[in-house]
């Protein structure tokens, strides 16, 4: 069943654009830097390595969460959709990983006592489907699906890596630089192994 779940977060979202709109220089990261002064949480535990977070850790947090959450919908399609193999066990992949990775994120957000995104207000973050890709994908059957599902999951992948770069450059907190880099190296081989399916259907 699809849950339906727009991309929202308008105010992390739009510091999002900013940042990306920046580029790689010296000045590019200045708004983003201003971000990242680490903040003691509120609600330490013994169970906490690093109470250390900075808005940069909570906007990745929370944008990701909304991203992994399209991802997942995407998967779940693919699950009934798909008629190549490779592409159902690959959705599979990632709907399991990435339930995981929004588990930890939201038990950060709790720990820093700080909220979890909210649906239902539509915002494009990088590589996000519109409402209008999503309709294509859902009406989308067989190899005409499996050939859109590879196209739309690649460029959602490449958003996700850029979101995640942002958070290795500009977070404070280890364990969220740690999944940032985890998520780079996931998605960067799942995008070459999509391309590779897409060269042979």
């Amino acid at each position: 069943m699809r849950v339906n779940r727009k991309i929202s977060f308008t105010i992390a979202a739009g510091a999002l654009a900013l940042v990306g709109a920046c580029g790689g220089s010296s000045d590019s990261m200045a708004g983003y830097k201003a971000m990242s002064q680490p903040t003691p949480t509120a609600t330490m535990t013994g169970e906490q390595p690093s109470p250390t977070f900075n808005d940069a850790d909570v906007m990745f947090a929370q944008m990701m969460i909304l991203h992994h959450e399209q991802a997942i919908e995407m998967a779940e399609l693919a699950s009934a959709q798909a008629s190549d193999a490779e592409i159902k066990d690959l959705a599979s992949k990632i709907k399991e990983s990435q339930e995981q990775e929004i588990q930890t994120m939201e038990g950060w957000l709790s720990e820093w006592g700080k909220p979890t995104p909210s649906p239902g207000m539509g915002h494009e973050m990088p590589g996000a489907m519109s409402e209008e890709d999503m309709q294509k994908l859902e009406s989308a059957q067989g190899k005409d699906f499996d050939r859109l599902f590879a196209k739309q999951m690649i460029a959602h992948h490449q958003g996700a890596i850029k979101m995640a770069r942002m958070e290795e450059a500009g977070g404070a907190n280890p364990q969220a630089r740690e999944l940032a880099k985890t998520i780079v190296t996931t998605q960067q081989e799942e995008v070459t192994q999509l391309r590779q399916i897409l060269d042979r259907l």
